[in-house]
């Protein structure tokens, strides 16, 4: 059993996949898939179930987690620290902030630049990707906080609300569809869309809309992040139902919004992990990214 071998578990834990793990960790999916065969072998038992192509946790998996995430954890932070003395370094604080894709474009690197101005003794380590994969990444302890969609999926967090919003049309700049004020669902009858993935929660519900209002949603590209999908839209493939905050940061794009109907509300939150004290530096940060979505939504 080596670092590598744990790194990989937790990361195939974190993001759900030995494809998310391979991006987190910077390897080929067949190295961590390795990887993980290893480590199977030497503790003697199967850490997942592979059922139709996909990664299913055991229970002693989810046993093993807690104590290879702070070894993990632990070992990562001494190699920082050797690295930085190596090169003469000052030893920094280490943040690690869980976001959407799409929240890294635009909107957060303007927050975490005004945050960092001021505490030039901190390392900001972004991790990106669905709002499940942000919950599993603060649970395993790869992130001290996440922006995640309320309420989150798994129950054990503290969470504090940090604002509200909708869904929208999105839609290209010289689209039909543009006269209207607002956009009804049955104004998509035979409309291409551009729609975020199956898996993803927006999704769902919008299969929902279209159910109740006896349409088939004539979907054309799927794509993963709000910021892919304005991008399709621009580009002419199609209109897009997306959330309103993140939309709102792609309008240099050709594209235009309008509010769209029946309402799709969404409420957001920082979500940490439950019953642990926080340090000053993760509440500090949380305050600053709160006001920061704030003012950006006024």
């Amino acid at each position: 059993m080596n670092l590598k071998q744990l790194e990989a578990f937790k990361a195939i834990m974190s993001t759900g996949s030995t494809i998310g793990a391979a991006t987190r960790m910077g390897l080929s999916q067949s190295a961590v898939s390795r990887l993980l065969s290893q480590l199977e072998e030497h503790v003697g038992f199967a850490l997942f179930l592979r059922k139709k192509g996909r990664l299913m946790a055991t229970p002693e998996a989810e046993e093993l987690l807690t104590e290879v995430a702070g070894l993990v954890d632990g070992m990562q932070r001494i190699q920082r620290l050797a690295d930085e003395m190596r090169v003469g370094r000052s030893r920094k604080s280490l943040l690690k902030v869980a976001v959407p894709t799409s929240m890294t474009q635009e909107l957060l690197p303007r927050i975490v630049a005004q945050f960092l101005k001021e505490h030039d003794d901190i390392v900001v380590e972004l991790l990106t990707g669905s709002y499940d994969t942000i919950e599993r990444a603060v649970l395993d302890r790869s992130a001290d906080l996440g922006f995640v969609r309320l309420p989150t999926e798994i129950p054990d967090f503290d969470v504090e609300p940090v604002l509200q919003t909708e869904g929208v049309c999105v839609m290209p700049a010289d689209h039909p569809l543009t006269r209207h004020a607002c956009i009804q669902v049955q104004h998509l009858r035979d409309v291409p869309l551009v729609m975020l993935g199956r898996q993803r929660a927006l999704r769902a519900e919008l299969n929902q809309v279209f159910r109740a209002a006896n349409l088939t949603p004539q979907v054309r590209v799927e794509v993963h992040s709000v910021g892919a999908a304005c991008s399709f839209v621009a580009e002419g493939l199609g209109v897009s139902i997306v959330n309103g905050l993140l939309a709102s940061h792609f309008r240099h794009l050709p594209i235009v919004t309008r509010p769209f109907r029946p309402a799709l509300p969404y409420a957001f939150g920082l979500a940490f992990r439950a019953n642990e004290p926080r340090s000053q530096l993760v509440h500090a940060f949380a305050e600053h990214l709160k006001q920061g979505l704030a003012a950006q939504n006024a």
